[in-house]
């Protein structure tokens, strides 16, 4: 085999496919699930059943796999990969030399080494952190990928902190508006499942289940079977990436009503005496020194969030292994106190799925809505061979009743609907057309948490695929003029209000207040690039909309005051 590259998606069929990287450029593909594997060996040769064979093993586990027979192209390649984790398999010959120079790169979590001589290379592996084993055969390799998998998914579950992070300031509220988001499901599912399909590494088998069977199944299931569904939604919601966001709106919204209705089901016959549940998992030292810093405050997980009532399978199936992964990271046990008297009034429902999930009872698993909010009680280390690598942290779910929540969730709520760019219209008129509700209200959050970039994708993303006469695309387009309006960059800004007031235009009455709301911005946007003239000329139509609908000359007055004393 020649020197090369080459680029395998998982197609799960019987036979191995492997694919160039003519589709996407040469580092550039969208990894669907929480990890990609690479594989170093300069003496692969697609052409053998060998290979093909031990392609086809790993494709069962593996959404995307590069494979390398260049160990300088294979090194560049994981330096250069920013966002995703990396587990390496790699020949025993050139372990010794290519891991040095990879070891410390914090996208490589976990390597295996492929040889026929175990004993000799167990010698040189035993103290490297991120090696994990020594196998002389793919499927052993695929049975220990396959605890990787589940632990690499886990691991990459964010958190967020009140006081440090931005996004818990917004947590409860984009909650909201993710959850009141009415999208049309039939479109919706089909749309989810062709995007996948153009990202090419999801089996057509899987897509097709989806397409046909999506309804034969609760939302519980889907979430928790062996499918890309749970990998993906966690990366979008960890990444807030916004194209999975979008497409799997819909099923965030049945997700949290199936774990809702379960709750409303299993409340009437549930303890009602305090109980723990747990998660094992990996952690960065940032995040659990961040951590450190909000005890005895709030904290939230960023996602749907699976615990379980075994603490040793949260122990000694994820935590421990954690701890082993990396010097960079320890492995961490949350044990949860949920006190079923408070949690009636809690914003995030719980159930348990061991009857209704996919593999039915045999992790105990209790499955929390997402965007679950805990106090940090205590955060202590488990003693143990690991040193200071492995943590208990010791929460309790958080209700509606907590008033420094409420407190916080109501201020964040007021600084929102006062974001700059609709200060000038009426609450009403605010909440009746723009800004506050679903797609527009995710926007504007983002705008807040200085997630610009995001929220212009948001929107534009929203506005390919509504009608140019819609007056969601005026809506739109008038929030994405405030927001560029904001970042300074008024000629953008200028173009998508002259297209929201385009529309609105056909849709409002002639006195009403958006339209001069909306001439006033676009002539403060000119004002702004020296364009006086248009300035003016688009104030004077501002002027003369209040006009007509005003009696007091209030409002007028205080425009002319705002931009010319």
């Amino acid at each position: 085999m020649d020197n090369k590259e080459s680029t395998v998606n998982t197609i799960r069929k019987t036979t191995a496919t492997v694919r160039s990287t003519s589709v996407l450029p040469r580092y550039i593909r969208r990894v669907i699930k929480n990890f990609l594997l690479v594989w170093l060996d300069a003496n692969l040769d697609e052409s053998k059943q060998d290979f093909k064979n031990s392609l086809t093993n790993l494709q069962q586990l593996v959404v995307s796999i590069r494979t390398f027979t260049d160990a300088e192209q294979c090194i560049r390649f994981i330096k250069d990969t920013k966002e995703e984790k990396i587990v390496l398999i790699i020949s025993g010959s050139l372990g010794q030399t290519v891991i040095p120079n990879i070891c410390a790169c914090s996208q490589l979590d976990s390597i295996y080494v492929f040889c026929s001589n175990q004993s000799v290379h167990e010698q040189w592996t035993k103290d490297v952190l991120k090696v994990k084993g020594v196998h002389t055969s793919i499927e052993s390799i695929c049975n220990a990928l396959q605890v990787e998998s589940a632990r690499c998914d886990r691991d990459l579950a964010s958190i967020s902190c009140h006081g440090i992070d931005s996004l818990f300031m917004y947590a409860h509220l984009l909650k909201e508006a993710l959850l009141e988001i009415n999208d049309n499901d039939t479109k919706h599912i089909k749309e989810l499942s062709d995007y996948c399909r153009l990202q090419d590494n999801i089996s057509n088998d899987e897509l097709d289940k989806i397409a046909t069977d999506y309804y034969r199944f609760t939302p519980i299931w889907w979430y928790t079977a062996p499918y890309f569904i749970y990998s993906m939604l966690n990366r979008g919601l960890r990444l807030f990436d916004i194209n999975i966001i979008v497409k799997m709106g819909f099923f965030i919204r049945h997700l949290h009503q199936d774990i809702e209705q379960l709750y409303r089901e299993q409340r009437s016959t549930a303890t009602t005496t305090p109980f723990e549940v747990y998660r094992g998992q990996g952690l960065s030292l940032k995040d659990l020194n961040k951590m450190k810093r909000s005890k005895g405050g709030l904290m939230a997980f960023n996602n749907f969030l699976s615990t379980s009532r075994n603490r040793n399978i949260a122990l000694s199936g994820f935590a421990r292994p954690a701890a082993l992964v990396s010097a960079k990271s320890v492995g961490i046990l949350f044990a949860m106190t949920i006190d079923p008297t408070l949690c009636k009034s809690s914003a995030t429902p719980y159930a348990d799925v061991r009857k209704v999930g996919f593999y039915h009872g045999q992790e105990e698993e209790i499955l929390f809505s997402i965007y679950t909010i805990f106090r940090i009680d205590e955060i202590e280390r488990i003693d143990s061979e690991h040193r200071n690598r492995l943590w208990q942290v010791k929460l309790t779910l958080v209700s509606n009743d907590d008033a420094p929540l409420n407190k916080l969730t109501a201020h964040t709520r007021e600084e929102l609907i006062g974001t700059r760019g609709w200060s000038r219209l009426t609450a009403h008129t605010r909440e009746e057309l723009i800004g506050t509700r679903g797609w527009s209200r995710v926007g504007n959050i983002l705008i807040r948490m200085e997630q610009s970039t995001k929220a212009e994708q948001l929107f534009q993303l929203i506005l390919a695929n509504i009608s140019t006469t819609d007056e969601d695309q005026a809506n739109y387009n008038y929030q994405l003029g405030c927001m560029y309006t904001v970042m300074k960059t008024y000629s953008k800004a200028i173009s998508s209000y002259e297209q929201a007031l385009k529309i609105y235009e056909t849709k409002l009455p002639a006195a009403h207040p958006l339209l001069a709301t909306c001439c006033n911005n676009i002539g403060t946007d000119y004002k702004s690039i020296g364009e006086y003239s248009k300035a003016l000329s688009f104030y004077q139509r501002a002027v003369d909309i209040n006009k007509e609908a005003l009696a007091s000359n209030h409002l007028i007055g205080h425009l002319l005051q705002q931009h010319w004393n």
